[in-house]
């Protein structure tokens, strides 16, 4: 009997290879991958308040306070007060960090080179349409409550 790979465990377990391949690419700069997470959603969205960043990155606010200890602590990032609520951070990133963000960037893709390698260009534009499609549908299905259409019998 064969057994064929279910698509839930397939797309987790590539998620995390690939998740492990960068780490392992990024270990020099002395940054975990949620630092650099972070990094990247703060290089979009500079600006932004702490809190929503969180929302953002969907962690929790205590979270991402101790992730920006940490940077902030290495200089890559600056809290600034909102002028308009005293009990609010706006961050930056500091110039010591954009060349970080090129490092992250060129791992990133020298990281997804290796995943997509014997995937010609059209492949690679078909899976991610499909799986933009897949990640659509579930975003559109965890906004309504889940209802079982079979019951469970004892």
């Amino acid at each position: 009997m064969t057994h064929t790979p279910n698509i839930s465990f397939v797309l987790h377990d590539t998620a995390r290879l690939l998740r492990k391949r960068f780490e392992q690419r990024s270990r020099t700069s002395g940054l975990t991958r949620a630092q650099w997470q972070v990094l990247a959603y703060l290089s979009l969205r500079e600006g932004i308040h702490q809190n929503k960043l969180a929302d953002l990155m969907e962690i929790m606010p205590i979270t991402l306070a101790r992730l920006l200890d940490k940077i902030e602590a290495r200089g890559f990032v600056e809290r600034r007060p909102d002028p308009a609520d005293r009990r609010a951070w706006l961050l930056y990133l500091t110039p010591e960090a954009r060349p970080l963000l090129e490092i992250m960037r060129s791992n990133g893709q020298k990281t997804r080179d290796e995943a997509f390698a014997g995937l010609s260009a059209d492949a690679q534009q078909r899976l991610l349409q499909t799986l933009c499609l897949i990640k659509s549908n579930l975003l559109e299905a965890c906004a309504k409550p889940a209802v079982d259409r079979e019951k469970v019998h004892d």
